[in-house]
């Protein structure tokens, strides 16, 4: 389903936040595809917000599937090492093409989530042994959603 924007013709009518709806579509597709997490979790999760952010601030979503010079700029954009989170902020204050209101709430929600939520995740950092006082298990480290989002939300575009 493309998104559309209807003009309501009466008062009280709310916004239906279609732009948002269906970036959010686009970005659970490209992660269902890649089969990359299982959809119950809160790392898919924070992949297809990661995912939907990137797709809608790039103007908009786009109808039907995603042309692939669309395709290169995800990659482009959510590849390691990018400034994606001062990228996401910067176009978070400006007014989004093809977005409504509604659409940029949704926006702004699903960026709150993936900045204070923070996930456990392996340390990927750690070199060498633990200190004796630690564990012998996988270093871990809690992290915000959006660090362990971006990267599955960047292969599930490599995969499609």
């Amino acid at each position: 389903m493309p998104p559309e924007r209807h003009e309501g013709s009466g008062a009280g009518e709310l916004p239906v936040p279609m732009a948002w709806m269906y970036a959010e579509y686009l970005a659970d597709e490209l992660l269902r595809t890649g089969d990359l997490m299982e959809p119950a979790t809160l790392e898919f999760r924070a992949g297809r917000d990661a995912l939907a952010l990137t797709i809608f601030l790039l103007d908009g979503a786009v109808a039907g599937t995603l042309p692939a010079a669309r395709v290169d700029e995800l990659r482009l954009l959510t590849a390691s090492g990018t400034p994606w989170h001062h990228w996401v902020r910067t176009r978070l204050a400006a007014p989004v093409a093809g977005g409504t209101e509604a659409d940029l709430a949704l926006a702004r929600s699903a960026w709150r989530w993936l900045e204070e939520t923070e996930l456990l995740a392996a340390d990927l950092e750690a070199v060498g042994p633990l200190p004796p006082w630690e564990p012998e298990e996988e270093a871990q480290v809690w992290t915000p959603a959006w660090q362990l989002g971006l990267p599955l939300g960047h292969l599930a575009v490599h995969l499609y």
